[in-house]
């Protein structure tokens, strides 16, 4: 069965020369953790004329980090998207959950792999002064690859809420812009 959560995240497109500010003294954090490294592979899975993209849903499967299997992102608002996840199975056998899931807007077209990522991921963690973490903030350096087009490279910051607000989402941006 396929795990589901709420996803409430911003991304920044960043310079590749941008440096990660201090993130202490923002309200409510007590603590900013030490940065961790990943290595993520991702593969994006949508039909050939790209029917999820155009709804704005992602599907993917993804090694490394912390989260490895697939993931669903499916809007619910502005600012969030419903993620469900399943295992890492086969690399191109898409779960039948999610699958089923997106029957709707795939009407009857294959999913197919359409685009991989392979992204270097320094994330720092924002902890409430009890320990819960209360957003983590990723600097992703991503290579982007499409079925037939050449790499593409680009730098994004993301900041996803966990245990914090949308106070503290707008703080972590204003420092970063």
């Amino acid at each position: 069965m396929a795990e589901r959560h709420l996803e409430i995240e911003q991304k920044y497109d960043a310079v590749p020369d941008f440096v990660l500010p201090d993130l202490d003294g923002i309200a409510g954090v007590a603590v900013v953790g030490e940065p961790e490294v990943h290595d993520l592979h991702a593969s994006y899975f949508d039909t050939g004329d790209l029917r999820l993209a155009a709804h704005g849903i992602t599907l993917r499967r993804r090694r490394g980090g912390t989260d490895a299997g697939w993931h669903l992102k499916m809007p619910a608002g502005p600012d969030g998207k419903h993620e469900m996840r399943a295992p890492l199975g086969r690399p191109l056998v898409v779960p039948a959950r999610l699958a089923g899931l997106v029957a709707a807007y795939t009407r009857g077209e294959e999913l197919r792999p359409v685009a991989t990522l392979e992204t270097r991921r320094t994330v720092v963690r924002l902890l409430a002064a009890d320990g819960s973490e209360l957003a983590e903030v990723a600097d992703d350096m991503v290579t982007g690859r499409g079925t037939e087009a050449e790499p593409e490279r680009w730098r994004e910051i993301e900041v996803e809420l966990k245990g914090g607000g949308s106070d503290l989402r707008k703080a972590v941006g204003k420092r970063l812009r």
